[in-house]
């Protein structure tokens, strides 16, 4: 983690400085400023994780960091050091993750330090949760997972030959296996597959994978044969429409 020190009083910046050091050995990279016009600079060429700022300072007062940023250029946290307790509630108001009431112990930074290295995990956490959304929505995967009783099992949509209804839960067939009971019903995977064209709702107890058709019976009400010879049933109102697509083959 990188630090920043504001304070205007040297032995304040000193006396952090040193606890930080001695302390906490997150902090790899440490720099100060007198004043915060100074500290605005070095945010913005050095780049902190976090910033610990005292309020009371000449000219500006360590609360008026804001006025120098766009909330969305804010991407540092700040924990406020002050000899006045008052100015807790305002330093929380303002999002601060933390403050520190002077003088200075060793396990109040500790624990400041401690409480900004957690945010930081979990924003970083949320962060690559959320690109790794963005890439699913922008890249087809070839894959889908099934949750099984010990796990979850990654099978490729090409190698699943059918899905079949059991209850509230769903048997999926595959070229590898057998069939596989997943705790999902199968409007769950009706509902995931819908943009993957060779998937198709023959009834609503089964969902097929139209490569994997072997056969087509006329006869005995209709029923489809997959290439696992699992015996697939289709509706009455959804037979015109599936040899349209089976025509399309």
């Amino acid at each position: 983690m990188k630090a920043l020190i504001i304070d205007d009083e040297k032995k304040a910046r000193s006396l952090l400085s040193t606890i930080l050091g001695e302390y906490c050995p997150e902090i790899e990279e440490l720099k100060e400023a007198e004043d915060l016009p100074g500290g605005i600079k070095l945010i913005n060429t050095f780049h902190p994780d976090v910033v610990f700022l005292d309020i009371e300072m000449p000219a500006y007062s360590g609360t008026q960091i804001l006025d120098f940023f766009e909330p969305e250029d804010i991407n540092f946290h700040i924990v406020f050091t002050t000899a006045y307790s008052e100015h807790a509630v305002k330093a929380f108001q303002m999002n601060a993750v933390d403050y520190l009431l002077k003088p200075l112990r060793p396990n109040q930074v500790k624990e400041a330090v401690a409480k900004v290295k957690d945010v930081l995990k979990k924003e970083g956490v949320s962060r690559q949760i959320e690109e790794l959304k963005s890439a699913f929505e922008a890249t087809r995967f070839s894959k889908i997972g099934l949750p099984i009783s010990d796990g979850v099992l990654f099978v490729e949509f090409e190698n699943i030959i059918c899905m079949e209804a059991d209850g509230m839960y769903t048997r999926v067939f595959t070229t590898n296996s057998g069939g596989q009971m997943v705790s999902k019903p199968l409007k769950y995977f009706v509902d995931l597959l819908e943009n993957e064209p060779y998937f198709y709702r023959t009834h609503r107890s089964y969902l097929i994978n139209i490569r994997h058709i072997k056969q087509y019976v006329r006869r005995d009400g209709n029923y489809i044969v997959m290439d696992n010879d699992h015996m697939v049933s289709i509706s009455k109102e959804k037979k015109d429409e599936f040899l349209e697509i089976v025509n399309l083959l």
